[in-house]
C-alpha cells in the first residue's frame, strides 16, 4: 500500500504528472484509439516497453476493462509512478478492492476530486472523504479553504468545526453544504464568536429561522450580532432567550422588552 504523501508544496504541484499531457508517441495513440480485444493484445505483447504515458492513454481508452487496469496494475515499475496510480484510483472501471489500494497515498487534491466522482465504487469515494478527513489538521489554512469549497458532505462535517473564518467563509458557498450539516456549528457556544458572526451575516444561510436562533440564543455569539437576530425570534423563542442566564444581561433585557415585559 502506498504511504500516506507528505503535505504538498504551492507549486509545482505534486498531483500533477509533467509527463501527463506530453504525446505517447505511437504506442500511446493505438492504446487510446483500439477496440477492447485489441486494446488487451496490444497491452499483452508490448508490457515490457510500456512506459507510463503510454500506460495512461489506455486507461482513456472507452475500451478499457477492469481487465486492463488488472494487467497495469500488475506492473510494479509503472506502479513507481504517482499519475497512474492515481489514474487507477479514479478509473470507473478498476476493481473495488484495487482502486482502494491506491487511496491511501492519493494528494488532497486528487482525493477531493474521487470523493466526489459518482462513477467510482461508493467505498472507494467514502475511503477518499475518510483519509482527506484525517489529512486536515496537517494541511495550510489556503489549502483548508480550497477544499471546503469543493467538498463533499463526508468532509464537510469535519470542516465545519474548523476555527478559521476563512474556512468557513468557503464552506458556507459550498453547494452541497445543508442546514443539518451547519446548525451544530451556530448551536454550539464552543464555536468562535467570528464563526457565529460570519454565518449570521450570510445571505444565505443567515435568512434561515432555526440558524438565527441558535445564533441568537448562543452566548458566544457576538453581543451585537444577538441584539439584530432577536426581533426576528417567535414568542416561544424570544421567552427562552429572557431566562436563558448563559445570556448576556443586555440579551435578556433585550427579549423581554421585545415581548412587552418589564426589563
Amino acid at each position: 500500500m502506498p504511504p500516506t504523501p507528505p503535505p504538498e508544496p504551492s507549486a509545482p504541484d505534486p498531483g500533477i504528472d509533467p509527463a501527463a499531457d506530453l504525446p505517447a508517441g505511437d504506442l500511446g495513440r493505438r492504446l487510446r484509439e483500439a477496440g477492447g480485444e485489441e486494446l488487451l493484445a496490444i497491452l499483452h505483447n508490448e508490457t515490457a516497453r510500456l512506459e507510463v504515458p503510454a500506460a495512461r492513454q489506455a486507461l482513456r481508452n472507452p475500451h478499457c476493462t477492469a481487465e486492463v487496469t488488472e494487467l497495469l496494475a500488475g506492473q510494479p515499475r509503472l506502479l513507481a509512478f504517482y499519475g497512474l496510480r492515481r489514474d487507477l484510483a479514479l478509473h470507473p472501471r478498476t476493481p473495488e478492492p484495487l482502486a482502494l489500494r491506491f487511496v491511501p497515498g492519493l494528494f488532497w487534491r486528487d482525493l477531493v476530486a474521487l470523493g466526489l466522482d459518482t462513477r467510482v465504487w461508493p467505498r472507494v469515494r467514502r475511503a477518499a472523504d475518510q483519509h482527506l478527513a484525517q489529512r486536515l489538521p496537517e494541511l495550510a489554512v489556503g489549502e483548508r479553504v480550497t477544499i471546503a469549497r469543493r467538498c463533499g458532505a463526508g468532509v464537510l462535517g469535519q470542516l465545519r468545526h474548523d476555527a478559521q473564518p476563512r474556512v468557513i467563509a468557503a464552506l458556507l458557498d459550498n453547494p452541497r453544504l445543508t442546514e443539518d450539516l451547519l446548525y451544530p456549528v451556530a448551536h454550539a457556544p464552543t464555536t468562535p464568536a467570528p464563526v457565529l458572526a460570519l454565518i449570521a451575516a450570510d445571505r444565505r444561510w443567515g435568512a434561515r429561522y432555526s440558524l438565527q436562533n441558535a445564533l441568537a440564543r448562543n452566548p458566544s455569539t457576538p453581543l451585537a450580532t444577538a441584539l439584530r437576530l432577536l426581533p426576528l425570534l417567535r414568542k416561544g423563542e424570544l421567552r427562552g432567550a429572557a431566562q436563558d442566564p448563559r445570556l448576556a444581561e443586555a440579551v435578556r433585557t433585550r427579549a423581554r422588552l421585545l415581548l412587552g415585559e418589564e426589563p
